[in-house]
């Protein structure tokens, strides 16, 4: 009985080890306050986000990402501030500072949109588009897209359906089990549709268009602290674009995997021509391109 109880007096208390907790929870309430926090998705716009994350390229500064698989789940953590920056498009970052988000755009980003249709559905042409439904997200650059797709093929307004599937692997899933007629893609899940032989009809990049973009809350810059943040995340991304140029996509395999879900082997068939470009700022005639299309909705 005595052992018994010079052991129990050893050991710490219920109410000890709840305030332990407790204040191991407010300083990791601190940390992630004091971190820049970013928005991101499992595509390969952020691949030099994910490096620099991984390789410790942002210096002193705290980055911490969060990953999302749909781009409105990222636009709710921008506007609600629980992030200071956001991987997006020129049409939903327009979008968000018209609901009352003021953003200010660091750079334009390397990704691009494809157009694929299930290959058992046979469509050759956009003019076979006819009374189909299209895989999309509301107010983004893929709404702006099938927009464009319509009016290419000349279709009346009603006889292109868009459905808004917002996560990016429902959406790739939906076109493969044939739910769907047709998705707008970006990399790496444009790579799997072409690995399932899904039929191409479109890229921007064809098109002139460049309207992926990383950009962050303008209240959330105004202190010297996040400014000097905001640098050391500008010189990593920039580290990490150069690395990726030198070094290949497949040196960062385990990265890809990791953050877009794909299995060793796929990283291999991405695209060997993607190129990854320090800090520049969108090309204002493609923010004008989103202005004037939410304009018309």
């Amino acid at each position: 009985m005595a052992a018994g109880l010079v052991v129990a007096g050893c050991g710490q208390s219920y109410k000890e080890k709840r305030e332990i907790s407790r204040q191991k929870m407010v300083q990791q309430h601190r940390e992630d306050s004091a971190a820049l926090k970013v928005a991101v998705m499992p595509t390969m716009d952020c691949l030099p986000l994910f490096v620099a994350s991984e390789r410790g390229m942002f210096g002193k500064t705290d980055v911490r990402l969060r990953l999302f698989t749909a781009q409105m789940d990222c636009d709710t953590a921008v506007a609600g501030g629980s992030v200071q920056g956001t991987v997006t498009d020129l049409v939903r970052a327009e979008r968000l500072k018209q609901k009352g988000t003021p953003l200010k755009y660091i750079t334009t980003t390397n990704a691009y949109w494809q157009l694929f249709t299930n290959r058992t559905a046979r469509i050759k042409t956009l003019k076979q588009l006819d009374d189909k439904m299209v895989a999309m997200t509301r107010y983004s650059v893929t709404d702006l897209l099938a927009d464009r797709v319509r009016d290419s093929a000349k279709l009346d307004r009603e006889r292109l359906f868009k459905i808004q599937v917002n996560d990016v692997h429902i959406r790739l899933k939906m076109l493969q089990n044939s739910e769907i007629d047709a998705a707008l893609l970006t990399e790496p899940q444009a790579m799997l549709a072409r690995l399932a032989r899904h039929t191409q009809l479109m890229d921007t990049r064809k098109l002139n268009l460049t309207m992926g973009a990383i950009a962050f809350r303008e209240k959330d810059l105004e202190a010297k602290k996040r400014q000097q943040q905001l640098e050391d995340f500008k010189k990593g991304y920039n580290m990490a674009c150069d690395s990726l140029t030198k070094l290949g996509i497949a040196q960062y395999r385990d990265i890809v995997v990791k953050y877009c879900g794909l299995g060793g082997n796929q990283v291999d068939s991405l695209p060997r021509d993607l190129k990854f470009r320090h800090i520049e700022l969108p090309a204002q005639s493609d923010i004008e391109r989103a202005q004037k299309w939410l304009k018309e909705q």
